[in-house]
């Protein structure tokens, strides 16, 4: 049993990493400007009204825990808001919450960069990209990436996905998909059991 804090823990993604955490019996410090609210009286979480962009608030929340789970949207939240006050907190483990855009579509083509890619999307694609370059040049964390496949939605948990390493993954059926629950189980079960220490990877069917 590990103790884990969860950035954006009442976030769909986060939410569901809390989920499946405690499933496997865990505890949970859970981060999120509305923790409280949302997770007061549940069995084996700790909820911490804490912006992330106060660093010293975010040091102090998740000191002490065996790793920090980071859920938090690239375009609001940079690099430094999440690894500086982790650091500091002297955490060694930091899993993050990836996004498919750095993925690659073709040989040297990324996900990102393709012709449909979607214009709303971008901004938060490009921090996440620029994010997951600037944690290939951390030496002091053992970090782990896990990028989503293109759709990442709410569905059922299944247990039964593909793991991959840079390029998207993509079913028999042509299509690009995974649903927060089942990358929950995945991104939990490198927690317990680390595969890709100081590495990205990615989930899909």
């Amino acid at each position: 049993m590990s103790h884990i804090a969860i950035i954006g823990a009442t976030g769909r993604a986060g939410g569901r990493l809390l989920e499946e955490a405690l499933r496997r019996g865990h505890t949970v410090t859970a981060i999120s400007r509305h923790a409280s609210a949302k997770l007061a009286g549940r069995a084996h979480v700790k909820p911490l009204d804490v912006d992330v962009l106060d660093s010293a608030a975010l040091e102090k929340a998740v000191a002490g825990h065996d790793a920090v789970f980071s859920a938090a949207h690239f375009s609001t939240v940079p690099f430094a808001a999440i690894v500086e006050p982790v650091k500091r907190a002297g955490v060694k483990r930091l899993l993050v919450v990836g996004g498919a855009g750095s993925l690659f579509a073709a040989p040297g083509v990324k996900v990102i960069d393709t012709p449909d890619f979607p214009d709303a999307y971008k901004a938060e694609a490009s921090a996440g990209s620029a994010f997951l370059d600037a944690l290939r040049d951390e030496t002091d964390l053992n970090w782990t990436f896990l990028s989503p496949s293109a759709e990442f939605v709410e569905g059922k948990r299944t247990g039964q996905f593909r793991l991959g390493k840079d390029d998207l993954l993509v079913s028999a059926q042509g299509r690009s998909w995974i649903t927060f629950e089942d990358f929950a189980i995945a991104f939990i079960e490198e927690l317990e059991k680390p595969a890709h220490p100081r590495q990205r990877y990615t989930i899909g069917y």
